[in-house]
C-alpha cells in the first residue's frame, strides 16, 4: 500500500486543528473520510499516530516525529507547483480584518497583493477580533489581521504595530470636562466604545465598574465608523483607535481628553496557521507587515 498526499495532507491538518470535523470542513470531506485517510496512513506507517478520547485529538509521540516530515513533503509538492506553469491557475486566499484595519491601509495591503500574487484570488471579511481568532484556528480563514497575538501553538503572530484609544469627544463635551477628567466626569455623559466580546470594551465596563456609580454599562457599537459619527454629532465620549480619529482631532472637530485612565493599546498580530505550510499565505503576512501605516490617508 502507499502514501497519498491527502493522507500527508490530512495528518497535517489533524496534527493543526486536532479536531475531526473541522479538517473535514477545510478539505470539503467527511469525518468518516478523514478518520479513514489517518487510519489508512497508521497502518502504511505501523505506527499510532494520534490518540482519540472523547473527542479529542492529541498527538502521539510517534505522530510528534513524523510531523516535521510530512510537512516537508506538503512544501515540496507546494513547491513543485509553483515552479510549474501557473499561468491558468489560480488560487484563494481567506483574508479576515479587524475594522481598524480595513479604515486605514487595508486598501495598500490589496494593491500590492494585486501587483506581487496576481493569481491570487482575495476572499475578504471584516469582523470582531474575537469571530477572526476563532475563524482562523477552526481552518475558515487563512490569514487574519487582528488584535493579537492568537495564543495558539499552531498560528504564526507577526508583528503589526500598536494601536492607542484615546478619549475624545465634541468639543462642546470637552468644554465641560475638568482637566483631567475621572470616571465620574465622563459618566456624565453617555459612553460610546468597541463591540461587546472585545477587550476595550470589557476594560471600559470594569474602569466605570470599579470607579463610578454613574454608569452602569456603555453604549457598545460593532461598527466603529458607526461609533466615531455619534461622537463627531456629540452623541456621546468615546475611546476610538487614535488613527479613526487623527484627522478629526486636527480639524478641530473632535477634541483629545485628558483622563485619568485610557484602555490599554491595541497590539496588531498578521496571524496564520503554519501547517500545512503555505508559501503564499506565509508572503502576505510578511508583506503586511511591509505595507502596513497607521495613518488613515497614507497612500
Amino acid at each position: 500500500m502507499q502514501i497519498t498526499l491527502k493522507q500527508i495532507e490530512t495528518f497535517v491538518r489533524l496534527a493543526s486543528l486536532r479536531n475531526f470535523r473541522r479538517v473535514a470542513e477545510q478539505m470539503n470531506t467527511t469525518q468518516p473520510n478523514i478518520s479513514a485517510r489517518i487510519s489508512a496512513l497508521e497502518r502504511v506507517l505501523n505506527q499510532r499516530l494520534f490518540e482519540r478520547d472523547a473527542g479529542s485529538v492529541v498527538l502521539t509521540d510517534q505522530g510528534q516525529a513524523l510531523l516535521p516530515l510530512a510537512a516537508k513533503a506538503l512544501e515540496a509538492t507546494e513547491a513543485l507547483l509553483q515552479a510549474g506553469d501557473t499561468t491558468s491557475r489560480q488560487s484563494v486566499m481567506r483574508l479576515g480584518v479587524a475594522e481598524t484595519v480595513a479604515q486605514t491601509w487595508l486598501h495598500r495591503f490589496l494593491r500590492e497583493m494585486a501587483v506581487r500574487f496576481p493569481d491570487v484570488v482575495v476572499e475578504l471579511s471584516v469582523d470582531l477580533t474575537f469571530n477572526l481568532q476563532r475563524n482562523l484556528i477552526d481552518g475558515s480563514l487563512d490569514l487574519a489581521f487582528l488584535n493579537g497575538p492568537v495564543s495558539d501553538l499552531s498560528v504564526a503572530n507577526l508583528p503589526l504595530g500598536t494601536v492607542a484609544l484615546p478619549w475624545v469627544a465634541a468639543p462642546r463635551f470637552a468644554a465641560a470636562l475638568p482637566d483631567p477628567a475621572g470616571a465620574d466626569d465622563l459618566a456624565r455623559f453617555p459612553i460610546l466604545t468597541h463591540a461587546k466580546n472585545t477587550r476595550p470594551y470589557a476594560e471600559v465596563v470594569d474602569y466605570f465598574k470599579r470607579n463610578s456609580s454613574r454608569l452602569s454599562r456603555p453604549v457598545s457599537s460593532s461598527n466603529l465608523a458607526a461609533c466615531l459619527n455619534m461622537t463627531l454629532d456629540g452623541l456621546g465620549i468615546a475611546t476610538l483607535p487614535s488613527p479613526l480619529v487623527e484627522r478629526f482631532l486636527e480639524s478641530g472637530e473632535l477634541v483629545a481628553l485628558n483622563c485619568d485612565w485610557v484602555p490599554t493599546p491595541m497590539n496588531f498580530t498578521a496571524s496564520y496557521v503554519t501547517m500545512p505550510a503555505r508559501p503564499v499565505i506565509e508572503s502576505a503576512a510578511n508583506l503586511a507587515t511591509e505595507v502596513v501605516d497607521w495613518k488613515p490617508n497614507a497612500t
